[in-house]
């Protein structure tokens, strides 16, 4: 075992809170909710981070700003927020805080035009003056460790990641994420995992690489090619919520773990759908279940080796279906197909 590799068994700690794992789930709009992260943290996941909560909206009370913070249950609760006036994130940061977030992370790597356009998520990295206060009004807010996501700049021409975590750890932060691409590169081309390490060099506190790993060999090659200390699963954990947890106890451990049987697969893609539909309520819940079902069917058919034809099928008719009992009744049906596709 190399020096390296017994240093990535050791705990990984954020302030004084230690993770179960160094493989963390990426905050996701519209898929990281309080069910998924309930999921994923059960199958393993070293750490699971909120959907992205706008904090003036949190502030104000919006329903669904509030339901977004909600904490999964399962290990520490970390509230992501993003903003763009100190004011907003201060009071923000509090009331996450007051609601049992245990950790609070800044969003300054989204980007989404809606966002940036009212100057927030990556678009604070154009103004690194800026972004320094929203951080300072964050840290002085609360008594919880403050972590902060970023992007490696605004575009190829202004790469000021390194920049911009050295003063956020001066400030106070404690863990730094980033995402291998520029805000102009939205989620084209490959991330940069190299271009990571540049942040690593500058700071002393955790970093985390994150961007494009959807396999034990991906996180393996970031985190050398960075030599990040964690690494951050995007999407590469939609429809299959074990992959975080699979990273982890294989960068731990050395062993491999194959994908989980399709009975397994099944019994957690209907606890989630129950789940997700009882969190929201039945007409909500209903939408937002569907991309969990479709992504959840993609990833079963993959293992079972389904034709393209057969699975539009069974997308076609569970996801229009508006009752959860039929649902069900299909779920179990295009898994049995799919099981006995892969036996053939």
């Amino acid at each position: 075992m190399t020096g390296l590799e017994r240093e990535r068994r050791k705990p990984l700690k954020i302030g004084g809170i230690e993770l179960a794992n160094r493989v963390l789930l990426a905050p996701m709009s519209g898929v990281t909710d309080a069910p998924f992260r309930r999921l994923t943290a059960r199958l393993g996941a070293g750490l699971v981070v909120s959907e992205m909560t706008a904090s003036d909206d949190l502030v104000n009370g919006r329903p669904m700003s509030r339901l977004r913070c909600e904490a999964a249950g399962i290990g520490p609760h970390v509230v992501q927020l993003a903003g763009c006036e100190t004011r907003w994130m201060a009071e923000g940061a509090r009331i996450a805080e007051a609601a049992g977030a245990d950790i609070i992370d800044i969003n300054m790597g989204c980007p989404a035009r809606h966002v940036t356009g009212g100057q927030s998520g990556s678009a604070l990295m154009r103004d690194l003056d800026h972004a320094l206060k929203l951080i300072e009004a964050t840290i002085a807010a609360v008594k919880v460790p403050v972590t902060l996501k970023m992007r490696l700049g605004w575009d190829d021409r202004s790469i000021n990641a390194p920049e911009l975590a050295r003063r956020a750890e001066a400030a106070g932060v404690q863990m730094i994420t980033v995402h291998g691409r520029t805000r102009c590169q939205f989620y084209k081309g490959d991330a940069d995992w190299d271009a990571v390490r540049a942040v690593k060099d500058a700071v002393a506190i955790p970093t985390v690489v994150n961007g494009d790993i959807a396999s034990f060999e991906d996180a393996l090659t970031a985190l050398e090619k960075s030599g990040a200390d964690a690494v951050m699963v995007g999407r590469g954990a939609q429809g299959q919520p074990w992959l975080p947890g699979q990273i982890g106890r294989r960068l731990e451990t050395g062993v491999a773990e194959t994908a989980p049987s399709l009975a397994e697969q099944l019994k957690h893609i209907r606890a989630l759908y129950d789940e997700v539909c009882r969190h929201y309520g039945l007409r909500v819940g209903l939408r937002h279940a569907r991309k969990h079902l479709g992504w959840a069917l993609d990833v079963a058919a993959h293992c079972g080796r389904v034709p393209a034809e057969a699975l539009r099928g069974w997308r076609q008719k569970i996801l229009t279906s508006e009752e959860p009992s039929s649902v069900h009744r299909s779920l179990g049906e295009a898994y049995d197909d799919f099981a006995w596709r892969a036996a053939a």
